[in-house]
């Protein structure tokens, strides 16, 4: 009873400061955050989500080639980044495992024992076996904090986690529709090298038989030798994106096996801006949240730290060293403490680190106001590509439906009337060749803003 006293009168004097310590207790809340841009990120946290949203599709929906998908999935089941970040959430976890038992009293038995003869007397020996137990009754919220704290860190790893899956996926999407493109390229260009080596022969027997001269024969010669030459270009290019598609698989540099007629259809995006509620469902966007919980959670720890603490002890074992007498045998002993701990000295370190804590947690804001920026950059710059090159493969279309035609009508020119030049065929097949590797290469653009946009929803689930 008396013991239940003391912790009774512990209690009532610490209580007294208790309100004006309220602020402590509060949840993280990002209504309450001091920033227009945060509130309204809160607010749209709120809402339904659309489950239509192209960020919020799975990506087996929006990815469907079945040579595509499968490479995704290996890539998503031996990454080396991905094991890592999946790595980090247990840690995160284990740490929040034991952030919740900090609640719980902590148990020592530490049984001693020591032998002691004076003047010759005989050896007399005394023993401890004691079991202590020590709680510390968290009256200011210091070990509240510290679990919230934990809490969102965890959250914070899984959103990482997430992250690192959508870079992952969006990674061998970009390094597949790259090395197409390529190979595309590869295949004009081995083509087109292939017709012009034969216009290398035309020149020239148009030049024995007088109808040309021979700077016709000699600049043909060197359009072939230049689309030789930039075969070895795509070929160094299609080594290094084969190695970058190697390394998100995680195996050696091996060349894939990927058709150069693969293309990303979906449908056109009508939108002209995205809303908040999918940019909110941005994995990087909830973990810069989630630091800025942590840097909360951390000043209303700096806080706490200004109330006293108070530790209530228990012993408890059996001893034959009973007061200054030895007993054998020995008895039961019990005994029970209060200490309340006030910080006098500590308060200027205590002030330093609570404005050091503030300081944080206005960084931590910055951050995530700006990560909501950028955010909303990132996707209207994706979708901003998509939509010109959509304009642009239609125009390039029909540019290469005019140029070769041109290329028809000059070389028949050539060839049957003599009305045109060798140099008029030359830039028409120049023309043509731009062009062609034109359209290819918006087409890897297109592809490549789908994908980035995909990513910067956060898609990838």
């Amino acid at each position: 009873m008396q013991f239940l006293k003391m912790t009774n009168t512990l209690v009532a004097a610490v209580s007294l400061s208790l309100l004006t310590g309220c602020g402590i207790y509060q949840k993280y809340d990002a209504e309450r955050v001091d920033s227009q841009l945060v509130k309204e990120y809160a607010q749209a946290l709120a809402q339904d989500t659309d489950s239509t949203a192209l960020g919020n599709l799975r990506w087996q929906q929006v990815f469907t080639d079945p040579v595509l998908a499968d490479l995704i999935e290996r890539a998503l089941e031996h990454n080396k980044d991905l094991r890592n970040a999946k790595l980090n959430i247990d840690m995160a976890h284990a740490q929040l495992k034991g952030a919740r038992l900090s609640y719980l009293p902590s148990v020592a038995f530490s049984p001693n024992g020591a032998g002691a003869s004076y003047a010759g007397s005989k050896m007399s020996w005394t023993y401890q076996l004691p079991l202590s137990v020590n709680w510390e009754v968290d009256i200011f919220g210091k070990i509240l904090n510290n679990k919230r704290s934990a809490e969102v860190s965890e959250l914070q790893a899984k959103a990482y986690e997430q992250a690192v899956r959508s870079q992952i996926i969006s990674g061998v999407a970009q390094c597949y529709y790259t090395i197409a493109s390529l190979e595309s390229q590869l295949a004009l260009l081995k083509e087109t090298a292939k017709l012009w080596n034969e216009s290398v022969t035309v020149m020239r027997n148009l030049k024995e038989a007088g109808r040309l001269r021979e700077d016709a024969v000699v600049q043909s010669q060197a359009a072939y030798y230049s689309v030789e030459a930039s075969l070895t270009d795509i070929e160094t290019a299609l080594v290094q994106a084969n190695n970058s598609m190697s390394l998100l698989m995680n195996t050696m540099p091996v060349r894939w096996t990927i058709s150069p007629d693969a293309a990303l259809n979906l449908p056109a995006l009508q939108r002209a801006a995205i809303p908040m509620t999918e940019l909110a469902a941005r994995p990087d966007v909830r973990a810069a949240e989630m630091q800025l919980a942590v840097a909360y959670y951390a000043t209303s720890s700096a806080r706490a730290a200004f109330y006293p603490s108070l530790n209530i002890t228990a012993n408890g074992g059996f001893t034959n060293l009973l007061g200054s007498f030895i007993k054998n045998p020995g008895d039961w002993f019990v005994q029970l403490a209060g200490q309340l701990t006030a910080p006098l000295f500590s308060r200027g370190m205590n002030i330093a680190r609570l404005e050091a804590a503030k300081a944080s947690q206005q960084q931590a804001l910055n951050n995530f106001e700006y990560t909501l920026m950028s955010a909303a950059a990132d996707v209207s710059n994706a979708m901003s590509v998509f939509e010109t090159s959509q304009q642009k493969q239609q125009w390039l279309a029909m540019q290469v439906e005019s140029y070769q035609k041109a290329v028809d009508i000059t070389n028949e020119l050539l060839l049957f009337d003599g009305s045109t030049t060798y140099l008029e065929v030359l830039t028409a097949q120049r023309n043509l060749l731009s062009a062609q590797t034109a359209q290819i290469t918006t087409n890897l653009t297109a592809a490549q803003a789908i994908i980035n946009l995909y990513q910067n929803l956060g898609g990838g689930r």
